[in-house]
């Protein structure tokens, strides 16, 4: 007869679980022969001694990425015809041979303590997934508010019990259940918006997963505002897609400041105000309500940069606004997209820089 008792799971140093220490850690890479090497460099020295595997899966690279890898012996490389960088995450998934799936990016560069950090919560057995953060040593005011307005949201998920948002660039999975899920969706061709859609459906079954502050990765920030504005727009775009095959998240998730869907709306509400002062010339113009709504409801960022950076906040209302514009425009243009595809329906799958969120 078979005993059906649950025995508390053997314990490694540091109070993580042999379960736990069983890991893979999951690196897509496209043409990342740059930018790699400082990747693995740090992970490789995390690794060492560990029941730790590296597996990067080369997207069908066409520069120097594949020697590059095979430069690092402990480094397993999974060369694919190119598919997208959800393909490829999932194909790491599919190889791994860890009961842990970690995934990074191979433009990060995971602090020294980030595996460790990543692990823990995995202590606890209902929990299914974990998120680290961003962080980068760029000095460029683009750069700097980019962190700013990560740390916004770091802010809003640190109070959480469990939350519903993991991006790929520091994100823990147990395998078993990532592979229940299928792992990301394909049918997004870019690094934009596939790993919010997994968690919200990882979510939607009321598992747990955990944010981890500790988790940290160093990031290349985009260094200039129009590059910035560009990623919003891309991940506005692809992030409807993600809401349309989950809904309820469009009303609020873990990691979307809810002040940020009202400045989404006030954009265009001040420029149907504008029209609307120019045709009825009312008394008190409607623009100027609209335009002082939005700056109120920038105060509260506002009010955390400047404590932070105090050129960044003061710039922040300008950057809001011009934000909240690029989003609007990623919106409509998504939605136009969604109307003209099939839920279920692939793109092309020939990828472009990931899109940050």
């Amino acid at each position: 007869m078979s005993d059906s008792r649950q025995y508390p799971v053997p314990e490694m140093p540091g109070g993580v679980s042999i379960e736990a220490r069983s890991a893979s850690i999951i690196i897509p890479t496209f043409n990342g022969a740059s930018r790699i090497g400082n990747c693995l460099d740090s992970l490789v020295k995390q690794t060492a001694g560990q029941n730790v595997e590296i597996l990067v899966v080369d997207d069908g690279s066409t520069d120097n990425t594949a020697n590059v890898v095979r430069g690092y012996s402990s480094v397993r490389l999974i060369p694919q015809a190119n598919a997208g960088p959800a393909s490829a995450r999932n194909r790491g998934a599919l190889e791994a041979q860890g009961k842990i799936l970690l995934f990074t990016d191979d433009d990060c560069v995971p602090m020294a303590d980030w595996l460790e950090a990543m692990l823990g919560p995995f202590m606890d057995p209902d929990v299914v997934g974990a998120k680290g953060i961003y962080r980068t040593h760029q000095t460029s005011l683009a750069a700097r508010f980019v962190q700013i307005e990560y740390e916004d949201k770091y802010r809003l998920m640190a109070g959480l019990p469990s939350i519903d948002f993991i991006d790929t660039y520091s994100a823990a999975f147990r395998r078993d259940r990532f592979l229940e899920m299928t792992g990301y969706d394909t049918s997004f061709p870019v690094a934009c918006a596939e790993d919010v859609e997994l968690s919200y459906r990882m979510s939607a079954r009321g598992w747990k997963m955990k944010f981890v502050p500790a988790a940290i990765v160093y990031h290349t920030h985009p260094d200039t505002f129009p590059r910035y504005l560009k990623k919003k727009y891309k991940f506005a775009f692809w992030r409807v897609l993600a809401v349309r095959k989950n809904p309820s998240k469009g009303v609020k998730d873990s990691h979307t400041p809810q002040i940020m869907k009202l400045q989404l709306l006030l954009a265009p509400a001040l420029l149907l105000a504008v029209v609307f002062d120019l045709i009825r010339r009312p008394m008190v113009p409607v623009s100027v309500l609209v335009l002082g709504g939005f700056l109120l409801s920038t105060l509260p960022f506002t009010r955390q940069a400047i404590r932070k950076d105090v050129i960044v906040g003061i710039l922040s209302p300008i950057l809001l606004a011009a934000r909240a514009c690029a989003q609007v425009l990623g919106v409509a243009a998504g939605l136009m997209y969604a109307r003209r595809k099939p839920t279920e329906e692939t793109a092309s799958s020939k990828p472009t820089p990931d899109c940050g969120s």
